[in-house]
C-alpha cells in the first residue's frame, strides 16, 4: 500500500457512511501498533463508535491509495480529533496529505492532542508546523495516559 512513496499521491475525499468499515479498520490497525495503549473497547464497539459518532459528528476525510482507504482525518471545530494511517501505508505521504487537507479546511488554525509516548506522531506534527502548547497528566482522556496539546496557526 505504499503507492504514495512511488509518486502516486493519495486521493483525499470526504468520508461517507459507506466508509465506516474502512475507517474503523485503519483506526484499529493503527492503534494496535501503539502497544502502550490500554485496550478499553472491543473491535465491535470501536466500529460502532466510528459509524455512529465520529462520521456523523465530524468532518472526516479518507485517503485512498489504489482504491483502498489508507488513512483518515477527522476534524471537529478547530480540533483535529483523529489522524490515522494504516501501518502498511505509513511514511509514504498519506498522513502529510491528510494533514494538509485539514489545514486547508481550517485556515485559521488547528489544535490537537497526542499521547506523550507517541514520539513519532509528535515529530510528524512538529515537522508540519505544530507547536507544543501544554503537556497533561492524562486526566482528560479515557486512556488516562499523559498527553500533549499542539497548535498550528498559519
Amino acid at each position: 500500500m505504499s503507492g504514495a512513496a512511488h509518486g502516486h499521491p493519495p486521493l483525499i475525499r470526504h468520508a461517507g457512511p459507506g466508509d465506516a468499515g474502512h475507517v474503523a479498520e485503519v483506526f484499529l490497525a493503527a492503534r494496535a501498533e501503539m502497544t502502550y495503549l490500554p485496550r478499553l473497547h472491543s473491535d465491535a464497539e470501536s466500529r460502532a463508535w466510528i459509524a455512529g459518532v465520529v462520521l456523523p459528528s465530524s468532518r472526516v476525510w479518507v485517503a485512498e491509495l489504489g482504491g483502498r482507504v489508507a488513512g483518515f482525518a477527522a476534524v471537529s471545530g478547530d480540533l483535529l480529533d483523529h489522524l490515522y494511517v494504516a501501518p502498511g501505508a505509513q511514511n509514504g505521504g498519506v498522513g502529510s496529505a491528510l494533514l494538509g487537507h485539514a489545514k486547508r479546511a481550517r485556515p485559521h488554525g488547528l489544535d490537537l492532542y497526542v499521547f506523550q509516548r507517541n514520539t513519532g506522531a509528535r515529530r510528524f506534527y512538529e515537522r508540519h508546523g505544530f507547536t507544543l502548547v501544554a503537556e497533561g497528566d492524562g486526566s482528560g482522556n479515557e486512556e488516562n495516559l499523559p498527553d500533549a496539546r499542539y497548535r498550528w496557526r498559519p
